[in-house]
């Protein structure tokens, strides 16, 4: 190979380097169309610890799960003068009514729940399409 075809393919070959990079950059990520709220209320008996490994169980789920587009949760606020109802929301999004049924049927989501049901007094689910 003469040297102005190592150069051409060098040329080449950064160039395609660039595509690769570009596309990836901007390909498309997935949509979410549907919304899944999960509201729970322990037990007054339950411990800190348990309501901390609670949290973080549920938000493996979504590394476990590729149906989840996206998950965030966190504890509730209580309204001025009012106990809260429930102690504890997870908020998930998926793309298909299927990828909902999918995940609350699926082997993480029942062992998640055999694990902690015990110490729930109250749960609620949720879901919704989301406006676009």
């Amino acid at each position: 190979m003469n040297r102005k075809s190592k150069g051409y393919l060098l040329i080449v070959a950064v160039f395609c380097a660039f595509g690769l990079f570009i596309y990836g950059a901007y390909s498309p990520a997935r949509k979410a169309l549907k919304q899944q709220i999960f509201c729970v209320k322990f037990k007054n008996s339950t411990e800190k610890e348990a309501v901390e490994r609670h949290m973080h169980a549920f938000a493996a789920l979504k590394r476990e799960t590729k149906a989840i587009v996206n998950y965030s949760a966190g504890r509730t606020i209580e309204p001025a003068g009012r106990s809260g109802s429930y102690d504890v929301v997870h908020y998930l999004t998926f793309q298909t009514e299927d990828d909902m049924k999918n995940f609350q049927q699926s082997a993480p989501f029942k062992t998640f729940k055999a694990e902690n049901e015990a110490a729930w007094e109250n749960i609620l689910v949720i879901n919704a399409d989301i406006q676009q």
